[in-house]
């Protein structure tokens, strides 16, 4: 009795950043315990704490860097642990345990609902138990779709059983953002380069992160409103029109640059899936160490950008960037104030944006410093495993499950904060300084 006081206690004093950073910790920590136990690993050993910290790190945070390949090394039990946690990370830990609550008919709390407003990057407290139920269909409604897809290919491949548990892990996997992959059965840390020229997964694979990546609210609108778009919120009409830009610039490139020598149809495929796949998904068709380092370049910033927030994605989110590119587009004319379609943006988000962006650079930059310095690599290897882990992506140019130990846990701090986010963590320091949120007349803009 006086234990289950003494941490409602600490709850009431716990501010909404402290508990979505708690609630992630705890989930990794029994993720990792859990990946720690005999009947996880193939061999029947158990994972050493690392290795399973990692996985579990790269899981809840929906990256999918790893140091054991998931297929090879995780027993059937193991990989669904991963599966479970990359469920839980993707939806978010705070909407998960809201959920859990709605359906066992337990009553939500103010300070839930406020929480999970935070947790989902709502504009308003009011109707956050409906907005709660409407994320749990359409992420089953999405999942379901993306398995029934991809299950003929899988099934022609492993047969009806293990069909149906490739094309749902790797359902759910896309949707998460979060790019664990079990086709190391063919080769080791190949991800999906087997299905290079295949439409159904490329565009099933493809349409499912970018689904997961343009956040919660964004769902909402287009529910409501449909093809009404002037109709959409503020940060709805951002999202959209930065991810889209965000895959047809880099596409364009990459299908008359990089790839200009391959064939047509196939060219398509492969520029639209490397256009994709950075933000934050962490698949991949080709051998990433064949493309330039122009290439690697623009795959770097694709993965530090990231999703949109309130979404199964990480990175420094798709508002962001729009409002720093739009306020240096205001400079540049010498406008006073930033705009988005007519209205001004706040001023406190152009800081936080700001804010966020040295964050992102500094942990970025600096952490690929550090594992350069400690394992004698190029540097520009090392950034792309930096930004891959700081944007939640999972892309790697192979270096990943031959680091030390040290570099290990700097890509876990990285990860980590990537899927948190930077303000969550300041405010959580800062504990009662709120004020993410743009003021727009009745809207609101949220970044980071």
């Amino acid at each position: 009795m006086k234990h289950t006081e003494h941490t409602r206690r600490i709850k009431k004093h716990l501010s909404s950043s402290q508990i979505i950073i708690l609630g992630f910790a705890g989930v990794i920590l029994l993720g990792s315990l859990l990946l720690m136990l005999p009947i996880s690993t193939q061999d029947g050993k158990g994972a050493i704490f690392t290795d399973a910290l990692f996985t579990a790190t790269s899981a809840v945070c929906v990256t999918g860097l790893i140091v054991r390949d998931t297929a090879t090394y995780w027993s059937t039990f193991g990989q669904t642990i991963i599966l479970f946690l990359i469920q839980i990370g993707g939806m978010g830990v705070i909407t998960v345990a809201v959920a859990i609550s709605v359906i066992s008919g337990k009553r939500i709390s103010l300070k839930q609902r406020s929480t999970m407003q935070e947790a989902i990057s709502a504009h308003k407290v009011g109707g956050i138990v409906r907005l709660t139920g409407f994320i749990i269909k359409m992420t089953i409604l999405f999942e379901f779709l993306g398995a029934v897809s991809m299950f003929p290919t899988f099934y022609k491949m492993f047969g009806g059983r293990k069909g149906t548990w490739y094309a749902l892990f790797h359902s759910i996997s896309a949707f998460c953002n979060a790019g664990f992959d079990l086709m190391g059965i063919q080769l080791p840390y190949s991800s999906l380069t087997a299905f290079i020229e295949n439409p159904v997964i490329n565009l099933s694979v493809m349409s499912l992160i970018v689904l997961g990546g343009i956040g919660f609210m964004t769902w909402d609108d287009v529910k409501t409103h449909t093809y009404h778009i002037q109709k959409y919120r503020m940060q709805s009409k951002v999202i959209l029109m930065t991810t889209s830009l965000l895959i047809l610039l880099p596409a364009l490139y990459f299908f008359f640059l990089e790839f200009e020598n391959i064939p047509f149809g196939k060219r398509i495929l492969i520029s639209l899936f490397q256009a994709v796949t950075p933000r934050t998904a962490g698949f991949n068709t080709i051998d990433l160490t064949q493309i330039s380092e122009v290439g690697i370049a623009i795959t770097i910033m694709l993965m530090l950008v990231g999703g949109s927030p309130g979404s199964t994605a990480g990175g420094m989110k798709t508002t962001t960037i729009a409002v720093l590119l739009s306020t240096a587009i205001s400079v540049f004319r010498r406008r006073e104030h930033t705009h988005f379609f007519g209205r001004r943006v706040d001023d406190d988000t152009i800081r936080n944006a700001t804010t966020i962006l040295m964050m992102y650079l500094t942990l970025f930059v600096f952490g690929g410093f550090a594992i350069s310095r400690i394992e004698s690599l190029p540097l520009l290897v090392c950034l792309f495993e930096t930004a891959s882990a700081i944007g939640t992506v999972g892309l790697t140019l192979g270096i990943t499950p031959n680091l030390g130990i040290s570099s290990q846990f700097i890509l876990i701090l990285l990860m980590y904060i990537g899927r948190v986010g930077g303000l969550t963590l300041i405010f959580s320091a800062l504990s009662g300084n709120q004020g993410h949120t743009a003021r727009f007349p009745q809207e609101k803009l949220t970044v980071g």
